[in-house]
């Protein structure tokens, strides 16, 4: 019974060394082969053999796109406003053994470099330039962190700015400045149209008193060629200018009696008499 149980603890223990020796990596993965505590080499895709005891395998890494999300954060610009803005990146491990050597963690590497260029580019543009100018941010951050990751082995596919926008405090100043733009707008629009209305009134004032005088003076005329005309007819005749007169005389106090503020009319007795007299006859 001993040699039995000394026979499966060597069968167990051989079944066990052969499961330790023979590593089977899926597609899109890499492992890390150490030996006796030094890297050793790096294990593909497939069915590779190590030696037990030996060799251990302390970092499996995948060799697919990896999505970085950065955080947000607040990004002062040039003009000192301030913006929250945010990225996603794109990488790929080409160099496993550089990626868990070169770094203590690559993850958390990338995404203080990345914040701290965009902190470093944002900072050099103004809010409107920063606001409207993705394509610029991407160039440059692709640019200025792909060299320093490429030590630790990893490329950088692309990296996206997400959303930047201004903060709160300056969405709420930028609402008062459009909103103060719009009223200032609104009273140089008001004031211009009370200037044209003043100056067409003026116009039209002045019109009215060109023609006003244009009509005296046709009237002035007519008079005096209706006064030749009838002293001409009449000659040195009474009668005729006395009716005139007259007549001229009854409808004034006509139009007298007819006023509102017209309290008594006065008529006089002999109307000829008064006529005279308005003639010093």
């Amino acid at each position: 019974m001993e040699g039995l149980s000394v026979i499966l603890a060597l069968v167990v223990l051989i079944v066990v060394t052969i499961a330790m020796g023979v590593r089977i990596v899926p597609q899109g993965s890499k492992h890390i082969v150490q030996r006796l505590g030094k890297y050793h080499k790096t294990l593909t895709p497939g069915m590779n053999v190590i030696i037990p005891y030996v060799d251990k395998v302390p970092y499996k890494v995948t060799t697919k796109d990896i999505v970085l999300d950065i955080p947000s954060q607040e990004v002062i610009t040039q003009d000192n406003a301030a913006i929250i803005a945010n990225a996603v990146a794109y990488i790929n491990i080409v160099s496993p053994e550089k990626a868990v050597y070169g770094v203590e963690s690559y993850e958390i590497a990338i995404q203080n470099l990345i914040q701290t260029a965009l902190r470093s580019i944002v900072g050099e543009m103004s809010l409107d330039s920063a606001l409207s100018s993705r394509d610029l941010i991407k160039a440059k951050l692709k640019e200025g962190i792909s060299d320093d990751i490429a030590d630790w082995g990893i490329n950088l596919k692309t990296v996206e700015i997400q959303d930047i926008n201004p903060s709160e405090t300056m969405q709420t100043a930028m609402e008062e400045q459009a909103a103060a733009e719009r009223q200032r707008r609104a009273t140089v629009t008001r004031a211009e149209g009370e200037k044209q209305a003043a100056i067409l009134e003026a116009d039209g004032r002045l019109e009215a008193s060109k023609r006003d005088a244009k009509a005296q003076v046709v009237l002035a005329d007519a008079s005096r060629e209706a006064i030749e005309r009838v002293s001409a007819a009449i000659g040195e005749q009474e009668m005729p200018v006395m009716y005139l007169l007259g007549e001229r005389y009854i409808t004034a106090l006509s139009e007298l009696s007819q006023s509102d503020n017209a309290k008594n009319v006065i008529l006089p007795a002999d109307l000829p008499q008064a006529v005279k007299g308005l003639l010093n006859r």
